[in-house]
């Protein structure tokens, strides 16, 4: 029997490409808020590396280049979701992205006693985000994030956090891989925003403001009465 409303926990979407910050908001509902944050990607890559049944078959599917079927990915999110108790809130990552996807996740709720209560997109200019991406390198030693314009070390070239002087960059933080991210997050959010807009969940957050200020505006629309 499903339990009162009282000590459900709240269940979102949260979008946003890559460098919108999105990892770094999950992590602060799933610190703040004790979330649990499901991304079909990081299972997927656990089943793969357990080498489960469903993982030699991910395996074997994505090798051949083809898409996992959608009914399978729902039953493997089915079971996850089974181990999760209902006063926990689960923020979801990468899923739904199809029409299909989005009645599938609908019912793995419902069948649970869940319902699907946000989706935030947090909403980039992509000239500024190619400008935050690229601009971005780490401490070699210890993983501390710097930028050539907004957080340089304290002493040029010496880490501020371990004193470290080596630094690093992604290979894939230029500028025309970037714009490619975009337009890949704007085909496979296209479908579904207009889905969650209709049923008015959808809520769009400044991803280019300060991380405090996101995570201030996205407590906002998580404490809506």
């Amino acid at each position: 029997m499903p339990q009162s409303d009282a000590v459900r926990g709240t269940n979102i979407i949260l979008l946003g490409p890559p460098g919108a910050g999105k990892g770094t908001q999950a992590g602060k509902l799933v610190a703040d808020r004790g979330m649990v944050q499901l991304s079909t990607g990081d299972i997927l890559r656990a089943a793969v590396k357990a080498g489960t049944e469903v993982g030699r078959m991910a395996d074997e599917i994505m090798k051949a280049g083809k898409l996992f079927p959608d009914e399978l990915m729902a039953e493997i999110l089915g079971e996850h979701l089974d181990g999760i108790p209902l006063e926990k809130g689960i923020i979801f990552d990468g899923y739904p992205r199809t029409a299909v996807q989005a009645g599938l996740l609908d019912g793995l709720l419902g069948s649970r006693g869940r319902t699907l209560d946000h989706v935030i997109e947090l909403v980039v200019d992509e000239e500024a985000l190619v400008d935050r991406i690229t601009g971005r390198f780490t401490c070699a030693n210890c993983g501390e994030g710097y930028h050539d314009r907004y957080k340089l070390p304290a002493k040029d070239g010496i880490c501020d956090r371990c004193g470290g002087t080596e630094f690093k960059r992604r290979p894939d933080d230029n500028a025309e891989t970037v714009r490619t991210r975009m337009a890949e997050y704007r085909a496979k959010t296209a479908p579904i925003l207009p889905i969650y807009a209709a049923r008015g969940l959808v809520s769009d957050v400044d991803g280019m403001a300060s991380m405090e200020a996101v995570e201030a505006a996205i407590a906002d629309v998580l404490d809506r009465p």
